[in-house]
């Protein structure tokens, strides 16, 4: 059976009615544009007869009722299905807090979105004859009320049981967190570690053990895609971040094999932000300055506070050229250490390339395994 669907991500939305907008001075998102640049990508989607949308995490800033609320309307008036799940920005508290909705309120708001009657935080869905769609809730809670990214020990189970009574389907895995690495040794620093799961070994052999390989991911605000041991981690940019990205796939299998191409668009302006695409750039390069220089007195670093003042404004972009994706760093005003250093972080030394596997365009042969 050949199975055929075109389908559209698009990832941290971060959809904030004006009215509910908190202001920081070093906000990285530009919550401002979040609806109408949202409208503007639903207005494209609209016209390319898409079988389904993906919204892996974080559709609202802060899980306000009324964003949520917003936003479910309007995925409700779309002529496409949409599966969503929450982010660590949707259910920020275990109760309602009288800014945020609860943990367990989230289905509530997206019934028509994938989570039917459940009453879980995690469901499937099946889209089309041979697909199914599995989403997963990475957001959980420690035992001092502490969110973390976790799958706690049920929807491990859960997981386990229904991939195994959906053998003859081509499944798609949906979560917020990361579950491989999309820089080099993100698993293992601080900074990065924030945006991993925490237990992904567990996913992952769950994963590999059911021949699963595709899993789109949100959460990092960057266009990247992980591969590693037969699994690829498609990971979406955010579209109120630079470079305000969102995805295109096409998916075909047919004899053993799946087809997979993707195209990156981005939102290139909008009517009160003309040269969007510069001003994000800039926006995120101006704020960039303490979370750099905190990076550099980070492991493996670990630079003194003086060393990292001085090195930080050498890297200004060094963000938003993760964030636009296939990066390419050369960074001859770091001392030699550094500089290698930062140059690994280049896309031509990752082992995607060898794959030919590129950030924001893809055109890839899976093989079953």
């Amino acid at each position: 059976m050949t199975l055929a669907f075109r389908f559209a991500v698009v990832s941290d939305l971060h959809i904030g009615l004006p009215h509910t907008i908190q202001t920081h001075p070093t906000r990285f998102h530009l919550i401002e544009i979040s609806i109408p640049a949202f409208e503007q990508v639903l207005g494209q989607l609209s016209q390319l007869d898409l079988d389904f949308l993906l919204i892996p995490g974080d559709l609202t800033q802060h899980g306000e009722p009324e964003n949520h609320q917003w936003l479910s309307q309007r995925l409700a008036e779309l002529p496409f299905p949409t599966y969503v799940i929450p982010g660590n920005h949707d259910v920020p508290v275990l109760e309602p807090d009288g800014v945020s909705i609860g943990w367990k309120d989230f289905p509530n708001y997206y019934r028509h979105c994938g989570y039917g009657l459940t009453q879980a935080l995690y469901y499937t869905v099946s889209p089309g004859s041979g697909l199914r769609i599995i989403a997963l809730n990475s957001n959980q809670f420690d035992l001092d009320g502490k969110q973390i990214g976790s799958i706690d020990q049920p929807q491990l189970d859960w997981l386990a049981d229904t991939l195994s009574q959906s053998k003859d389907e081509l499944t798609l895995v949906m979560i917020h967190h990361n579950v491989l690495d999309h820089f080099p040794t993100q698993g293992q620093h601080p900074i990065g570690q924030r945006y991993m799961l925490r237990n992904a070994p567990a996913l992952l052999k769950i994963l590999r053990d059911a021949q699963v390989q595709l899993v789109f991911t949100g959460h990092l605000h960057v266009q990247d895609i992980a591969h590693r041991d037969g699994i690829f981690d498609i990971t979406t940019g955010s579209l109120v971040s630079y470079p305000h990205p969102y995805r295109v796939v096409e998916l075909r299998h047919d004899a053993g094999q799946t087809h997979l191409s993707i195209e990156s668009p981005r939102v290139k302006k909008l009517a009160q932000w003309p040269k969007l695409q510069h001003f994000s750039r800039e926006w995120m390069g101006d704020r960039s300055l303490p979370f750099v220089t905190y990076m550099l007195t980070q492991p493996p670093l670990n630079l003194d506070a003086q060393e990292a003042a001085a090195a930080a404004p050498s890297l200004r972009y060094f963000w938003a050229t993760i964030a636009d994706g296939d990066p390419v760093f050369e960074c001859p005003d770091l001392p030699e250490g550094l500089r290698q250093h930062f140059e690994a972080y280049s896309h031509c030394h990752s082992q995607e390339i060898q794959l030919g596997v590129q950030d924001n365009q893809l055109q890839l042969t899976l093989n079953a395994r």
